[in-house]
């Protein structure tokens, strides 16, 4: 059976974000075939979605490696989230569902009640979560693909620091569910941006000449899906 580009293109994808490529390193398509367990086919296209998203550079006669972004490339990036997230939030609360709000509420909860126990390591995940759910809630494709491209780079190129108060951080958090919760596009898009704002500050950049140790062994059987 034919494993579709897609799955090998989220396999590398991850490796990338992960730190198990570091940026600049040369992506055989041969050795990568080997790694996944494919072809060369699939690698093949899934290097040219990954260069098209800007994980991976290929040059004629030297082949694909991963990219080497910039620092100011690294900025634009964030700044372009702190921008679009606002827009998913008001998104939101003209379109969301009593689905979605059921889990930014149980998000939320969890949340607030992580921070006041000092759980600082779910904070981060649970954090993302409750964007990724904001923005699935604004009901736009465009702007889905847009953010989870963004938030895959970003986490990619920076490192986040733990706020010093976790429990307002959350309370921003709840402010903007109760902007979507009451329909109040304007509103959950001015919190929005301002909690953007504050979370940028939090990031700084990664050391891209130093790889990560990856925290489980590659997944082969992903990659065959």
């Amino acid at each position: 059976m034919r494993v579709p580009a897609h799955s090998v293109c989220t396999a590398i994808r991850d490796d990338i974000v992960s730190g198990v490529f570091p940026r600049g390193t040369r992506l055989a398509e041969e050795q990568l075939a080997r790694r996944y367990g494919v072809s060369r086919v699939p690698v093949r296209e899934a290097l040219r979605t990954l260069a098209s998203e800007g994980f991976v550079t290929i040059r004629r006669h030297a082949g694909a490696a991963v990219a080497e972004p910039t620092a100011q490339e690294a900025a634009d990036l964030l700044e372009a989230r702190t921008l679009l997230e606002p827009l998913g939030a008001a998104g939101a609360a003209r379109r969301r569902t009593e689905a979605h709000l059921k889990v930014l509420r149980g998000l939320v909860r969890l949340g607030r009640e992580r921070a006041r126990r000092g759980h600082s390591e779910d904070l981060r995940a649970l954090g993302g979560w409750f964007h990724e759910t904001l923005v699935q809630a604004s009901g736009s494709p465009g702007l889905i693909t847009m953010l989870t491209q963004l938030r895959a780079k970003i986490t990619w190129m920076y490192a986040v620091d733990q706020p010093a108060e976790p429990g307002l951080w959350w309370a921003e958090h709840a402010a903007i569910l109760d902007a979507v919760a009451r329909g109040d596009a304007d509103r959950a898009r001015e919190l929005t941006a301002r909690h953007a704002g504050h979370a940028a500050a939090a990031h700084r950049l990664r050391d891209a000449g130093r790889p990560r140790t990856p925290q489980h062994a590659v997944n082969t059987a992903r990659a065959r899906i």
